[in-house]
């Protein structure tokens, strides 16, 4: 599918992964709608990119929020005539914690519900009041493409380390519906790919001490380094113009499989 003269909703899309991607589909002529609780930073890089850029305070947790930004989105859809060619779910949250701490209390019922909220359920609610706009798109190509979901898993979703119960869960089912997405989709010509990219870097990583990154750096195969969030985005791009990538998740990890423990 072509990047260019399609709009996409990205979620998350005012710091990070999500960030890198907005840019990339942009410098490829797509025009952007950026979803973002940071409404500081999501109006000051919409004003960077200019007339092809967005940008909607959005709580991906809150169905109304979700609601109002991709209709604030389709609106301006209807403006530039650019059909919405793709949903990028990139908003994320990990919330540490084990199932039964020291004091052998067990993790408080609003960590997991925030990391699930937002990292599961948001996925999903975005997706699911998105898709309706894409299905009316105009077919294009040979096999009548409508458009891509491309979503966020992790390489936890596979191998969590302890105290990742929670945000492996939502890794993981992120990971799962994947395929039940694009069958789903399938009759519409709208393809689901997942990318589960191992340690980026990000805001995450910059708060991680020394001895943090230097054991993870023992765990890597090669390149002995985070990923850079540049080479995440040209695998989304990838997964946007490359139409047997269907119902399948990429991982991004340069060979690492985490430890159980750092």
């Amino acid at each position: 599918m072509k990047v260019a003269n399609r709009t996409f909703i990205i979620s998350g899309g005012a710091s990070g992964l999500a960030l890198a991607t907005a840019r990339d589909l942009h410098s490829a002529g797509a025009y952007v709608s950026l979803l973002d609780l940071n409404s500081d930073n999501g109006n000051k890089i919409a004003s960077e990119l200019g007339s092809r850029a967005k940008f909607f305070e959005t709580d991906v947790s809150d169905t109304e929020s979700i609601q109002k930004a991709v209709e604030g989105s389709v609106a301006w859809v209807k403006e530039t005539g650019k059909e919405v060619g793709g949903v990028i779910a990139g908003a994320g949250v990990g919330l540490p914690g084990l199932i039964v701490d020291k004091k052998n209390e067990p993790i408080p019922i609003s960590s997991i519900d925030f990391v699930l909220n937002i990292n599961l359920r948001g996925t999903l609610d975005l997706i699911r009041q998105a898709v309706p706009y894409m299905t009316t798109n105009k077919p294009e190509g040979p096999d009548g493409e409508r458009g891509v979901i491309v979503m966020i898993a992790s390489s936890a979703a596979f191998d969590g380390q302890m105290g990742q119960v929670a945000y492996a869960a939502s890794k993981g089912a992120v990971a799962s519906l994947t395929l039940p997405l694009a069958r789903d989709l399938s009759r519409y010509g709208i393809r689901a790919v997942t990318i589960a990219p191992a340690v980026f870097d990000s805001a995450m990583t910059k708060m991680m001490s020394n001895k943090v990154k230097q054991s993870l750096e023992k765990a890597m195969e090669w390149p002995k380094r985070a990923g850079e969030p540049e080479e995440f985005a040209k695998l989304v791009r990838t997964s946007v113009e490359n139409p047997m990538l269907n119902g399948t998740v990429l991982r991004l990890d340069g060979a690492m499989r985490m430890p159980a423990r750092l």
